[in-house]
């Protein structure tokens, strides 16, 4: 196992270079309030058996810490967009409940990233509302982005991408 560094929303964002693979765990954050558990620490646990890279791994999870949420929407915001763009890999993980994860905002970030070579989009078969998911995965063939059924199988392509030494994309 490799080393994997944490950063938490509005948490200072390492520069992207190639020699520091990491992956932006995008999708939805569940609705506060509502008693869902967050699907990203079994993601984090999951990335962290799986990095087995010389180099440490960063992370960037959406999520706050201590489930802080943000003060401003738009430092949120900001800091999303800035995380997502630094990323060598965004993963995409979309358990569709319109209830307590509906992925609103997931859609919209997935239509920003399809193009860009770093993207990998997650969506469980199993979850409450499928269906919804079904012009995302038609997007994501449409532009050749790897589509996984389960998380594990999620977390190995996004590994995959981050491992590459190429910084091809705009680092913001």
């Amino acid at each position: 196992m490799g080393t994997v560094n944490l950063v938490w929303a509005r948490e200072p964002i390492p520069p992207r270079t190639s020699a520091t693979p990491s992956v932006f765990l995008a999708g939805p954050t569940p609705v506060a309030g509502s008693g869902t558990p967050s699907w990203r620490p079994q993601a984090l646990q999951i990335l962290t058996q799986a990095w087995d890279g010389a180099r440490p791994l960063t992370v960037f999870t959406p999520e706050s810490r201590d489930s802080v949420r943000a003060v401003r929407y738009e430092d949120q915001f900001a800091w999303e967009n800035l995380a997502r763009r630094r990323a060598g890999a965004i993963m995409f993980w979309i358990p569709r409940d319109l209830a307590t994860l509906p992925g609103f905002t997931t859609n919209v970030e997935f239509g920003h990233d399809v193009t860009t070579g770093r993207a990998v989009l997650g969506c469980p078969p199993d979850c409450p509302n499928p269906e919804r998911n079904r012009y995302l995965i038609h997007l994501a063939h449409s532009y050749g982005v790897p589509v996984r059924s389960t998380l594990a199988e999620t977390v190995t392509a996004a590994l995959a991408i981050a491992q590459r030494t190429d910084v091809s994309h705009p680092c913001g």
